[in-house]
C-alpha cells in the first residue's frame, strides 16, 4: 500500500485508533473480530498518503464515517478527489455519516453486509457464516 516508510502518517492512525469519535466505536464494535460475513476489518488504516476509518484488505473496502464536518464544502471537495485516487487504484468506499450509525445501526450494517454481498464478494455462494 506504500504506507510503512511514512512513520508520521503511522503515528497518525495510531494516535487516531485511541481516539475514535462514538460513531467509529459503535461501527467498530460490529466490524470488529470478523462479524461480517467472515471478512476482517482493520481501523484507521493509512493507505496511500491517506488515513482510513475501517479497511477491509481481502475486498479492498473502504468504510468512512462522516461526522458535520465533512458536510463543509472545502472538506467535500477533499473528499471527492481522496474518494477518486482511492477508487482508480481499485478501492471500493462506502461512506456512512455518524448519524445513521448512532441511530440506525442495524441498517447500517445490513447495508454494508448487501454492498459486500451484491458487488465485491468473490465468494458468492460461500457461507463462511454471518457473525451477529
Amino acid at each position: 500500500m506504500g504506507y510503512y516508510g511514512n512513520r508520521e502518517l503511522v503515528r497518525r492512525a495510531r494516535v487516531l485508533r485511541c481516539n475514535m469519535t462514538r460513531a467509529e466505536i459503535i461501527l467498530w464494535s460490529r466490524l470488529r473480530e470478523k462479524k461480517i460475513n467472515g471478512y476482517k476489518f482493520r481501523r484507521q488504516q493509512p493507505i496511500f498518503d491517506f488515513i482510513v476509518d475501517f479497511y477491509c484488505t481481502e475486498l479492498k473496502l473502504i468504510i468512512e464515517a462522516d461526522g458535520e464536518i465533512h458536510n463543509l464544502p472545502e472538506k467535500t471537495n477533499y473528499d471527492s478527489k481522496r474518494d477518486n485516487i482511492l477508487k482508480i487504484n481499485g478501492y471500493h468506499i462506502i461512506r456512512l455519516t455518524n448519524l445513521e450509525i448512532e441511530t440506525e445501526l442495524d441498517s447500517t450494517i445490513n447495508k454494508i453486509i448487501l454492498y459486500i454481498n451484491e458487488v465485491l464478494s468473490p465468494f458468492q455462494g460461500d457461507h463462511r457464516g454471518s457473525h451477529k
